[in-house]
């Protein structure tokens, strides 16, 4: 078990995350057909080169949010997680393209206990990815209920 229980966590605690991940075409036009977004954005190379102002395809978010939550579980919730709660004040600042590289870190913002499963706590993280020039291009916050270490 790599994750963290709710015990080995502390308000302000970050992590930096060692998996960094190159985004590809493929990616993209997997996960966006995976989902059935058809969005010019993803998908029509020649409408994003003449009728927008990024001149290519982007990445699709939501594949980004859930790369940038998914580089984070083994170094905090792998085997110690029960169930994601829900995810907040999800930003992207910044678009990316085929061909980015990016890094995730995760900072510990809030802990409490559970009033109704006392061998459990509540943990929020903030989730922030940057791409290759350190620019933030995603960022949320993710609630989490999280196992406490096992006594004895």
């Amino acid at each position: 078990m790599a994750g963290k229980w709710f015990d080995e966590l502390e308000v302000g605690q970050v992590f930096h995350h060692d998996i960094r991940r190159t985004l590809t075409e493929t990616d993209n036009l997997l996960f966006t057909a995976m989902t059935h977004n058809p969005a010019q954005l993803h998908l029509d190379d020649e409408y994003c080169r003449q009728e927008t102002e990024f001149g290519q395809r982007l990445v699709n978010s939501y594949f980004t949010l859930g790369l940038m939550v998914g580089i984070s579980v083994g170094d905090t919730t792998l085997g110690t997680a029960v169930a994601n709660l829900g995810n907040d004040e999800v930003r992207f600042p910044k678009p990316l393209f085929h061909g980015d590289t990016i890094r995730v870190e995760t900072e510990v913002i809030e802990l409490r206990e559970s009033k109704s499963r006392p061998e459990q706590g509540i943990v929020k993280f903030q989730h922030r990815a940057y791409n290759q020039h350190e620019e933030l291009v995603a960022s949320c916050i993710r609630s989490g209920l999280q196992r406490k270490k096992p006594k004895g």
